[in-house]
């Protein structure tokens, strides 16, 4: 039998919580972290597929949307902005690639975990294995812009 796709996430949550000695009251919508995590794919230019450990040597499969960001749109009806999320894409793989090898283990770190409003991936903050923000790494690099929730400004000009 398969699990739903929201179970593991919320067995995520409640083992953090445990593992810190806190005894949810109500459903867990909150982990702070860290949580160690091994990237399997980068998704888009926001978005990681990874493996994150929960209990000893358990892990869990889940998407993460990087928090505080929001870069161009593959699906978007402009060609330009389907160009730019392509290059997202290539640089945020490039900066897990380069941060995750050799001293890290390949591993990530995602902090103030909580769900997304879309199903099945949940949103984090992101540091990489030498200490860097993810998302601040996103946008000193031209790829993203800060992005707190609310409506997503157009990257075209004319959209």
């Amino acid at each position: 039998m398969t699990m739903p796709r929201r179970r593991p996430l919320i067995m995520l949550a409640l083992v953090a919580l445990l593992m810190q000695g806190v005894v949810p009251s109500s459903a867990v919508s909150r982990v702070s972290g860290p949580l160690l995590a091994r990237v399997t794919a980068v998704v888009d230019g926001d978005t990681l597929a990874v493996r994150v450990t929960v209990w000893l040597d358990q892990e869990v499969t889940t998407r993460v949307r990087v928090d505080g960001i929001d870069t161009p749109e593959s699906r978007s009806a402009c060609a330009e902005e389907k160009r730019m999320a392509q290059e997202a894409r290539q640089k945020l793989a490039s900066l897990v690639a380069t941060a995750t090898e050799g001293k890290g283990n390949g591993t990530i770190r995602l902090h103030d975990v909580e769900h997304d409003k879309f199903g099945g991936r949940v949103r984090a903050r992101v540091t990489l294995a030498d200490g860097t923000d993810l998302a601040q790494a996103m946008i000193n690099a031209g790829h993203a812009r800060p992005y707190q929730g609310g409506k997503r400004q157009p990257w075209c000009e004319g959209m």
